[in-house]
């Protein structure tokens, strides 16, 4: 049943029809962005929906909300949650590992010699030009710098997992409709141009501009373990090693859900 373009702006009540049986071509209608009606068409059991433009995407539940997930934005605070409580439990067992084998001696200038040395590796690792060096002083006005743009970059990346999610009736949604149903056959097919080669090129810039921080990331979670640090630099290496994986992990995961659903488009602004 295909009844895009038609300006009908009443869907009747059809029952969904199996998607892995019948294709993804059996309800189609103009229920896509932007629409050529004030108020975008609702219909929930549609295949396909169009837009004013006759491109077409398939509805269908995504595999995050195949979990039982409302949305990207749901499983990405999920996700950040598990990744901090990991980084927590990998901080304290090497702490407890590094404490059963009593390594270092508290108090001896050889110990305050390695700890200035350490700082300064710290230092290195989260970058001297980069704001989040902040994080390895005991500057306050450092520290509210540093968090001040961790703040900002949360926000600005939510902004994109927001205009990601899978709701075709959303004006500001960047999804890409590639799909095409022509009105003399049944079949909807897809006009992406997206190549393994595309991905090949996704893969290898986003292993190229994260890789780097999420094992400086690492270097400083596993410095905060060691008991030769006082409790406030264990603190400030632990604290600044996690926000800089954290915040490339997220990074990383709004790029994929951007690339999922907008993928032609957005790979095309990440080779540029």
């Amino acid at each position: 049943l295909q009844l895009q373009s038609n300006r009908i702006t009443g869907m009747p009540t059809i029952p969904r029809l199996n998607d892995n049986i019948h294709g993804r071509s059996t309800f189609v209608a103009d229920c896509g962005v932007p629409s050529d009606f004030d108020e975008t068409l609702e219909c929930d059991n549609c295949t396909m929906c169009c837009n004013i433009n006759e491109d077409c995407h398939p509805q269908e539940k995504t595999k995050v909300q195949k979990l039982g997930l409302k949305g990207y934005t749901e499983f990405g605070a999920v996700l950040l949650t598990c990744f901090i409580a990991l980084c927590c439990m990998v901080a304290f067992l090497l702490y407890i590992t590094a404490r059963r084998k009593n390594i270092g001696n508290t108090g001896t200038s050889e110990m305050m010699t390695s700890i200035k040395k350490v700082d300064m590796y710290a230092l290195s690792k989260i970058g001297k030009d980069s704001v989040y060096s902040y994080f390895v002083t005991d500057k306050v006005c450092g520290w509210f710098i540093a968090l001040a743009t961790l703040g900002i970059q949360f926000g600005i990346l939510v902004f994109f997992i927001l205009a990601s999610e899978a709701n075709l009736q959303n004006d500001r949604t960047d999804i890409q409709f590639t799909w095409h149903c022509p009105r003399d056959t049944d079949a909807c097919n897809n006009r992406t141009d997206l190549t393994d080669a595309g991905w090949a090129i996704y893969y290898v810039l986003m292993i190229a501009f994260l890789s780097k921080d999420m094992i400086n990331g690492s270097k400083l979670i596993y410095h905060s373990a060691k008991i030769t640090h006082s409790f406030k630099s264990r603190i400030r290496y632990f604290f600044g090693g996690t926000c800089l994986c954290s915040i490339t992990l997220f990074a990383l995961y709004v790029s994929c859900c951007c690339c999922v659903l907008s993928c032609s488009l957005f790979i095309a602004r990440s080779c540029i």
